[in-house]
Parts: structure tokens; C-alpha cells; sequence
């Protein structure tokens, strides 16, 4: 395989995919390293001349649309794609990725903030030479989150694992897939994105390279803690149906519990040593009241997913296009 890449395409032709939400303060640094970085593995002959940075704009409000409109005019490394609305991360990494398909070889996903090293950049070129499709930038380490954020999302891969999806440890959206593994992907139809699972599901032969995350240099994160929470239950609900087998296996601990305090009752009546329960009565039905709450909200929650999915709605509407 890796033969026939470099004979087929000795220079591979590459797409920095870059989706921005109000990133105007941000935009001008991540431009400057980013076109360095190209433009030093163009000259070196790592990539072809052709190669291009796309930056999706995913509605932004902040002038973002603007910023971008003056790199494309000063430099023709540069592309962009302006969404009509906020669309969300990950259809905006699928709109960037849908165009860019057409024009490159390889691509790279990558967030604006730069907190991924776009020094591993050069590493996963490498590895795609060596005939890999997929390449996953990992976190070595999560020294910098904070003690809930570290912990959050360790509880959550570790979720995700106990239910059965091929999510990547530490690996967020930083990484390379060749023009077919693209292709596959973007045969996924599904509204709910989560790129995280999907991607391993493809199956291409792939690999893993490891750095450090650094802090952001300017701008705020746009992913809140509710928003990672939606984030993580959108991940869970749209690879596994155990938490509805979870909540039929609970009703029948429920059932079991009910038939023996049944056969308490029953005991203690006969033997005339029956007392008034009211406390027992009502924090039993409060207990049972939640759970069956959260049993309808599991459920609501896969219901949901598909009345979304019906209506297949398109993911993005794309306002705007330099090229």
C-alpha cells in the first residue's frame, strides 16, 4: 500500500480543515501558523503545491466571516467556506471535509484554538506515505484540564467503551483521512454527529501518534460544560441501545424487590406484627417515581434521535465559498 501511494502521488495534496465559531481573536495567530507550516512543507516537498487550508465558518457572529475573506485575498493557500447558520462542530467538519474531498489527497482536521500540535502534522503525512488512511492525533496526557474536566472525560471513555463503541482514548477531532476513508465516511447519513465513533467504524488500517496538548492563546472555548454534556449524551445514544436494555433489566430488579417486601408483608401480617409505613410508602414511591423518570428520558432521548433522522434534514446550507 504504501508503495503504491508514494508512486501514485509522490506529493500528496492537503487540506487543513479548519471549522471557526467566533474565533476572530484567535483567527490571526492560528493563519499565521498554520500558512508557515504549509508553505515550509510545501517547499520541502512533504505535500504538493495544491495544498490548501479551508477554514468553515459555522456562523460565526464575531466578524470571523471577515478575517477570513482577507487571508483568502492575501494568499491563495487559503480557502473558506461560510455556513449559513450554526450548524455545529461536527457538521462543520463534515461541510469542510465534503469540499475539500474533491481537491486533495489527504486531510487533516484540526480546531482553530490550536491547543493541537500542528508540529504532528508532518508525522501523520508520514504515516499516511507508510499506507495508513487514518491517522489519530491522541493527547498523551491530560496535565492541563482542569481535576473535573480530567476526570469527566475519563468517566466518559470509559463509558463509551462498557457500551461498545470504537472511540479513540484522549483523541478529539485532530486527525488525518485519506480521500477513500473521507469517502466512506460521508456514506454515514446520520444527523446526530459523532465523527469520534464513526471514524474508527470505517475500519481503513490506521494509527495512532501522540502529543502534548498546549492552552489556548486567545479566546474563550465554545464547549461549556452543558454543551460537553449534550456532547457526551449524543455519543452514548447514537452507538449503543444498553441504556434501554439497562432500564428493562432494572424494572425486573424492581419486580424482584416488590415480591419479596411482598413476601414480607404477607409473613409479617399472618404473625400480627403488621405497622403503619408511611415513610417506607412514600420515599419508595418517590424512588420508583424518579426512576421511572430517567427511564422515560433514556427512552425519550432515542425517540427523539429518530424523529430527527427521519426527517433527514440537510446538515448544513453552505452561504458562501472561496476557492
Amino acid at each position: 500500500m504504501a508503495n503504491l501511494k508514494e508512486n501514485e502521488n509522490e506529493f500528496p495534496v492537503l487540506y487543513l480543515i479548519v471549522p471557526c465559531y467566533n474565533e476572530r481573536e484567535m483567527l490571526p495567530e492560528t493563519n499565521k501558523q498554520l500558512g508557515a507550516l504549509l508553505s515550509m512543507m510545501i517547499t520541502n516537498h512533504v505535500i504538493d503545491s495544491k495544498s490548501r487550508i479551508v477554514y468553515v465558518d459555522d456562523g460565526s457572529e464575531d466578524g470571523t466571516w471577515g478575517l477570513i475573506e482577507k487571508f483568502h485575498q492575501k494568499s491563495e493557500i487559503v480557502n473558506g467556506v461560510k455556513l449559513a447558520g450554526n450548524s455545529g462542530h461536527q457538521s462543520a467538519l463534515v461541510a469542510g471535509l465534503t469540499i475539500a474531498k474533491e481537491y486533495a489527497n489527504v486531510m487533516i482536521t484540526i480546531d482553530a484554538d490550536l491547543q493541537d500540535d500542528i508540529h504532528a502534522i508532518p508525522t501523520m503525512i508520514d504515516k499516511y506515505r507508510e499506507g495508513c488512511d487514518i491517522v489519530y492525533g491522541v493527547r498523551s496526557s491530560r496535565k492541563s484540564d482542569s481535576f473535573l474536566k480530567r476526570n469527566s472525560a475519563l468517566t466518559f471513555y470509559k463509558i463509551m467503551f462498557y457500551l461498545g463503541a470504537k472511540s479513540i482514548y484522549n483523541h478529539a477531532d485532530f486527525r488525518l483521512m485519506s480521500k477513500r476513508a473521507v469517502e466512506q465516511l460521508l456514506l454515514y447519513r446520520e444527523r446526530n454527529l459523532f465523527l469520534r465513533g464513526i471514524v474508527p467504524l470505517i475500519g481503513y488500517r490506521s494509527e495512532q501518534i501522540y502529543y502534548e496538548r498546549k492552552e489556548r492563546l486567545a479566546g474563550k472555548s465554545k464547549y461549556s460544560f452543558a454543551k460537553m454534556l449534550n456532547f457526551a449524551t449524543d455519543g452514548i445514544t447514537s452507538f449503543s441501545v444498553k441504556p434501554i436494555r439497562l432500564i428493562f433489566n432494572l424494572g425486573l430488579v424492581f419486580i424482584f424487590i416488590a415480591i419479596c417486601i411482598l413476601v414480607y408483608v404477607l409473613h409479617a401480617y399472618f404473625r400480627g406484627n403488621t405497622m403503619p409505613g408511611w415513610s417506607s410508602l412514600i420515599l419508595s414511591m418517590w424512588f420508583i417515581g424518579g426512576c421511572v423518570l430517567v427511564g422515560l428520558g433514556i427512552v425519550g432521548e432515542y425517540i427523539g434521535k429518530i424523529y430527527l433522522e427521519v426527517k433527514d434534514r440537510p446538515r448544513y446550507v453552505i452561504e458562501k465559498e472561496l476557492k
